[in-house]
């Protein structure tokens, strides 16, 4: 697919790909074509040229989603091309803005938004190379904290001291980039980078690290707050951390697997989520809630109804709900705003299949987003699936991983999903006849690969056939096993298999310890 490119736009690439001569030549461009040359110069990947840019920024900011985007020039949108020579280029260039001899009253900028750069699993960069969220992070506070030890140690412009700058960032924190990262919050004030940080996630961070580098962050600013892997945050620390820290901003809250477990509550721990319930109440824009791999049976209502706002984001995936969570779901004003939904991990057609049905249907107009893996859908629900999605025609994602369905099952589901005119991407099951007769579902992770490679290949190509005499190659269709593709996890897969690792030799040395005392 090509896009058309302006004659504007065309210019700008002659222009940029003579590095020597572009940079040169910067001083003699007009201020209002700096955005133009910029997206050029990221398109082509010129690296020098973007630090040059950056360096000599007139306007007042410098939006990286806005700049990238689709414009009148360029409709392609290249926020999702995360090219480490272009990312480093643009970071040094800020750093090498503060310190350029051009006289203070020349430098506009004021903000700098990075926020806008979306990681994503297939590259279009020449070198191959991306610079995700956990990387920026580190090299934006790495070059934060340089900066203040060369202004502290060299003869600068005093004008130099008077600079302020904004930098909106998505900060990604986990054990190994910590202290660099506390260093540079700490020292905010006397940078002229100032790191706002507008979203954040934490993993492999012990408890005392993640609350006190979250009051750093300055929580009054967050908009998304994400703690996802080995933060081992329970009940009791979620309530202590709501009731210490304001977030009047946040939008959107993701919590660990197993923060709320109610098998084992007491009376106590009843009120304690009534508490948290309540906290929750007063976040204002709070329209995204992520609970996955939590045991919340019987108590959804407790936890949202103090919500005063609608959720658009709920994933409730293997929390073990029970009918009576079902139906405050379906009943709840928060059913007719849903635009992404998990359900993943509840047998729906067995325990639920009315309400579940009845949620489905005041979501319908909206929902743009749907998860239903391992929930036991089989051949005999088909139908009764097709009808409660048939009104979701703003539908843009259907993952059914897991579910027993056969190869007749899915090309049926198939030739109507066609018929969704917004739907952009399938994560479909492997069909249960290519697995051994008797398997038993959920499959666990030994068996997940023990199918019949050569049969999948054949049904995934009849599936995929359906969708193009149906004219939908805008369709991308897919089967990942081991779930869909996580930026952060693909990013610190290392450290986090570390720590996994680490934490499995303590628990082994415990479990020694304990049997030889008893021995």
């Amino acid at each position: 697919r090509t896009t058309m490119k302006s004659l504007r736009f065309i210019s700008a690439e002659a222009f940029v790909s003579d590095t020597e001569f572009a940079r040169k030549s910067l001083g003699a461009v007009a201020h209002d074509l700096f955005p133009l040359l910029f997206k050029a110069s990221y398109l082509l990947e010129q690296g020098e040229v973007i630090h040059d840019l950056v360096e000599n920024w007139p306007l007042f900011d410098f939006n990286m989603g806005k700049l990238l985007g689709a414009t009148l020039d360029y409709q392609e949108d290249l926020s999702h091309r995360t090219c480490s020579v272009c990312l480093e280029s643009c970071l040094t260039g800020l750093r090498d803005y503060v310190l350029n001899q051009s006289p203070p009253y020349m430098k506009k900028l004021r903000v700098v938004d990075l926020t806008g750069i979306k990681d994503v699993e297939v590259q279009f960069c020449k070198c191959k190379k991306t610079m995700g969220r956990w990387a920026r992070t580190q090299l934006l506070c790495k070059l934060c904290s340089e900066l203040l030890v060369y202004l502290q140690q060299a003869q600068c412009n005093p004008g130099t001291f008077e600079i302020s700058i904004n930098v909106l960032i998505d900060l990604f924190v986990t054990e190994r980039n910590y202290d660099l990262v506390v260093q540079a919050l700490l020292k905010k004030c006397s940078c002229p980078l100032k790191i706002c940080c507008v979203a954040f996630r934490s993993d492999n961070l012990t408890l005392q690290k993640f609350f006190y580098i979250i009051k750093l962050t300055d929580p009054s600013l967050l908009h998304k707050l994400e703690i996802v892997h080995n933060v081992h945050l329970e009940m009791e620390h979620l309530e202590m951390l709501l009731n210490s820290i304001h977030f009047p901003l946040l939008v959107s809250l993701t919590l660990p697997a197993r923060t709320f477990n109610v098998r084992r509550f007491t009376a106590a721990d009843e009120q304690m989520l009534a508490n948290i319930g309540e906290k929750m109440g007063e976040m204002t824009r709070l329209t995204e809630l992520n609970m996955s791999f939590s045991i919340l049976t019987g108590r959804i209502q407790k936890l949202l109804s103090p919500l005063k706002t609608p959720l658009k984001m709920l994933d409730v995936s293997n929390c073990s709900l029970n009918h009576a969570d079902m139906a405050f779901l379906a009943n709840s004003f928060h059913a007719n705003h849903l635009e992404a939904l998990d359900l993943s991990g509840h047998d729906l057609p067995e325990l639920y299949p009315s309400t579940f049905f009845k949620l489905l249907s005041h979501c319908s107009s909206v929902l743009r987003s749907l998860t239903l893996e391992d929930c036991n859908i089989q051949d005999t629900h088909v139908n009764m699936l097709i009808l409660g999605l048939s009104p979701c025609q703003k539908l843009q994602e259907f993952k059914f991983i897991g579910n027993p369905l056969s190869s007749q099952a899915l090309k049926h589901l198939f030739t109507f999903l066609c018929e969704l005119p917004m739907l952009k991407n399938v994560e479909f099951p492997v069909p249960r006849d290519c697995y051994p007769i008797g398997i038993t579902y959920p499959i666990d992770d030994a068996s997940l690969c023990r199918y019949d490679h050569q049969k999948y290949e054949r049904v995934a190509e009849e599936l995929n056939l359906i969708l193009l005499q149906a004219n939908r190659e805008d369709v991308k269709a897919s089967t990942p096993l081991f779930g869909s593709y996580d930026a952060a996890v693909q990013e610190t897969n290392n450290e986090l298999g570390a720590y996994l690792i680490k934490s499995f030799k303590e628990t082994l040395e415990k479990f020694t310890t304990s049997f030889n005392k008893m021995s």
